[in-house]
């Protein structure tokens, strides 16, 4: 009887103390699910989201003509077959893809109509490009060379909030800034300066002071008040003046007279500080209002406009400063009451007050005028061309996207419970920007780190397909709007409007010489896994080399488990270059995941999470090297964890999670290493970059000591040919394999016959020999997933880079 493949695997002891919690997964999966998502090719079209190549249609679709008479809608697309193969297409020399054809409908109206009337409706398929297809293995095969679109980390769009670290001005001061990002758009930064004074930017343009761009969206210098201070309230009577009394607004200031209860007992004497003990004193007397003089109000800044009631004429505007000749008027045009902004130097300051001051524009018009000018200097500022231009900057959904992302983050961000909304700001928005910015300068609130795991995201190959096809459909739209005025004239029909050359254009330049569009790294299967899992922060949209500091390039405690600290170049490219850690996934905003076992009441569950770098910061986590009992429970009464991104001693009881396994925190190739827990880490930076540079052996060699990772390596690169479904081997020769499936593997309908050809003697990206070889007989039986052929650096479906040292002791 012939024995299964899978009883004639290499047994391997493993002396792991613990098992891991989880298998690894599926090494190219980011690849594959992005594009997949981007393409949505087996999806039927009803039930495809709006993702991809569908997002893309529908931010562009509908088109309209100048004058609105003729309307071109987007139904559906679909994707036809590749005319080639992968295999033909790397011997032709042509690019492996796929023709999308999308339908469209052209509506025109009646002109004579006095209604919108429909006078005809075609509909047809319309030839769209090419879209390149992604192999099995995750790679793109362009012009006959296999390429890989690596990964993108950028600054997520959203609001970020930061200071200069004292860098800026002589004297160390912090100047906070802040800065709205959206996914496509301008950039909205709004700092304070040297003097305290709150300004605003737009695309890094000339500064203008806040109060411009508040008053261009609608608000009245009262309303501005109203939103950023807090309001002191005057009586004027027969008495004197009364002041309202809030004590706890009176900690810390100097007392200007004499405070003293209703019983005649001083409180606090005339310039004495005021403490806490007083406050509680002035609270217990049941003080709420005391005389003042005149000079206590001197240099004090209103809150609202004064009106004098007889004639109507404005006496005093929101935000005058009171002199004696202004109180002078008050009190003659018989004002009872006054409210001035309260602020202080400690926590309260003017900043908004004295921009306002400094601001010359008197009302909305004034204010975008000034924007404009800003935007558009030289250029006479007509009312279309003024609205125009300010609605599109921010306001206007074809200009402006926040994203799905970057609306979650900004909401986040500023304290909302709702983490969806509108893609275009709000006028509460910007507000609430401003408002925290200046709650910062007064002391209160933390700033972002914008090297956080968190503020940066993955944009993976399918969305930065999707943007370069976005563009291709951009310059269509302009061709199709100028056509469709004369589509009703001369009859033309849908594919008459559309030319696919700019969508070709478009997707053909990303795939061939975009920056992220790279010559893969075949030398051995190492390689090539590993260049499908990097990770760049270059690239358009990115970082530079030389503009990137030491900040970005760091190890940052958000890495953990989701980043390998240890992969990366040497030179340059150093630390802008990273690997995925080993189970590190990425979610649906683009965000890197990392799984954590769950603990409860300090035992170990089977249950397995996936937390992102915000999500964890909230969270106890302990190591995968923890003692547990067989049941699951800590053994030990304390435990080293992470907490807040800081490594803390815990007791058992407080521990909420726990790593799934020791090498969750290092990429594949540093989790090749054996004993990497022994290695200094530049040695085992070289050491993971140039398991790389291993150039395939002519037989090669299992290794004899291992880390048990070498078979997913081998499996998930696609150099070791596996098993679809289990049978028997019918026929091997070398370039061959034929099995005949076993009954309960095949469904009705489909094939009995599995067919694997193998890859003989082809040169690789790095002139290397790609040679795969069957290790099966005749008469084996297989299971799904077995390794049924070699491949180049590959022993019995494990990975196999090099040689094994024959070593001699010589003890004497």
């Amino acid at each position: 009887m012939s024995c299964s493949f899978t009883e004639k695997k290499r047994i391997r002891k493993s002396f792991a103390k613990r098992k891991g919690a989880l298998p690894v997964p599926f090494l190219l999966s980011t690849q594959l699910e992005s594009y997949s998502a981007f393409l949505q090719a087996w999806t039927p079209a009803e039930q495809r989201k709006n993702d991809g190549l569908q997002a893309a249609f529908n931010s562009i679709f509908p088109i309209e003509s100048h004058n609105k008479f003729a309307r071109l809608d987007f139904v559906s697309y679909q994707l036809g077959m590749p005319p080639f193969d992968v295999r033909e297409c790397q011997q032709r020399g042509l690019t492996y893809a796929s023709p999308l054809r999308a339908r469209v409908r052209l509506t025109i109206l009646d002109k004579e109509s006095s209604k919108p009337k429909i006078k005809e409706v075609k509909e047809q398929e319309v030839y769209m490009g090419e879209i390149p297809l992604m192999t099995n293995t995750g790679s793109f095969v362009v012009n006959g060379t296999e390429r890989v679109i690596v990964s993108q980390l950028h600054r997520s769009p959203g609001v970020f909030f930061e200071h200069d670290r004292g860098k800026t001005h002589s004297s160390g001061k912090l100047l906070f800034s802040a800065r709205v990002i959206p996914y496509r758009g301008s950039w909205l930064d709004f700092e304070f300066d040297a003097k305290d004074f709150v300004y605003f930017r737009i695309d890094r343009r000339r500064k203008l002071p806040v109060t411009i761009l508040l008053k261009s969206i609608g608000y009245t210098p009262e309303q501005i008040l109203a939103m950023f201070f807090q309001f002191d309230t005057f009586h004027f009577g027969k008495k004197g003046t009364q002041f309202e009394v809030v004590p706890e607004r009176l900690r810390g200031e100097i007392a200007r007279f004499d405070i003293t209860a209703k019983d005649g007992k001083l409180i606090v004497a005339k310039d004495k500080r005021i403490t806490v003990r007083h406050i509680r004193e002035i609270q217990e007397a049941s003080i709420d209002k005391l005389t003042v003089e005149d000079e206590f109000l001197l240099g004090r800044v209103l809150a609202n406009n004064l009106v004098d009631k007889d004639s109507g004429e404005i006496i005093a505007n929101a935000n005058d400063e009171i002199t004696e000749t202004l109180l002078e008027t008050l009190r003659q045009a018989g004002i009872a009451k006054i409210q001035t902004l309260y602020t202080n130097e400690l926590d309260q300051g003017a900043y908004i007050s004295q921009t306002l001051r400094m601001d010359e524009t008197t009302d909305l018009w004034t204010a975008r005028v000034a924007i404009y000018r800003m935007m558009r200097p030289g250029e006479p500022p007509t009312e279309d061309a003024v609205e125009g231009l300010f609605n599109g900057l921010f306001f206007n959904e074809e200009r402006y996207n926040l994203s799905a992302v970057g609306r979650m983050k900004f909401n986040r961000r500023v304290g909302r419970e709702e983490l969806t909304g509108e893609n275009v700001l709000s006028n509460e928005d910007i507000v609430e920007v401003v408002k925290i910015l200046v709650e910062l300068r007064n002391g209160r609130g933390e700033i972002d780190d914008i090297d956080h795991l968190g503020n940066r995201r993955v944009r993976a190959v399918g969305e930065l397909a999707e943007n370069q096809f976005r563009v291709g459909l951009a310059r269509v739209e302009r061709a199709v709007k100028e056509r469709l005025g004369q589509a009703e004239a001369d009859n033309l029909m849908p594919h008459d409007l559309i030319n696919a050359k700019p969508i070709s254009a478009a997707v053909k330049e990303f795939f061939g010489s975009s920056q992220l569009s790279q010559f893969m790294d075949q030398t051995n299967p190492l390689a090539e896994v590993t260049h499908k899992r990097r990770i760049s922060a270059l690239g358009p949209g990115g970082l530079t080399r030389e503009r990137a500091g030491f900040e970005v390039r760091d190890v940052h405690p958000t890495h953990y488990g989701r980043v390998c600290p240890i992969e990366t170049p040497e030179g340059p490219n150093i630390g802008l270059i990273n690997s995925l850690a080993l189970y590190a996934r990425t979610n649906e905003y683009g965000f890197i995941e990392t799984p954590y076992r769950k603990v409860a009441k300090s035992r170990a569950l089977d249950e397995v999470d996936y937390l992102s770098a915000i999500e964890e910061g909230n969270f106890t986590i302990a190591q995968a090297n923890a003692e547990l009992d067989k049941k699951g429970h800590f053994t030990d009464d304390i435990v080293s964890a992470r907490q807040h991104n800081e490594f803390v001693l815990a007791e058992p009881e407080n521990i909420e999670y726990m790593d799934v396994a020791p090498a969750q925190v290092v990429s594949v190739a540093a989790s090749l290493i054996p004993f990497l827990e022994h290695d200094d880490a530049n040695r085992a930076l070289m050491g993971a970059n140039m398991q790389r540079q291993a150039v395939p052996v002519l037989r090669a060699e299992k290794a004899l000591v291992g880390t048990g990772i070498e078979r997913t390596v081998a499996v998930d690169s696609g150099t070791a040919v596996q098993a679809w479904r289990g049978g028997r081997v019918d026929y091997v020769d070398s370039g061959r394999i034929v099995v005949r499936v076993s009954d309960e593997e095949t469904v009705a309908g489909e094939v009995g016959v599995d067919i694997y050809n193998l890859t003989k003697y082809t040169r690789s990206n790095q002139n290397t020999n790609i040679n795969q070889r069957p290790l099966v007989r005749v008469g084996d039986v297989i299971a799904r997933g077995d390794v049924v052929a070699d491949g180049a650096s590959t022993d019995m479906g494990e990975l196999a880079l090099g040689q094994n040292m024959m070593i001699a002791f010589m003890p004497w």
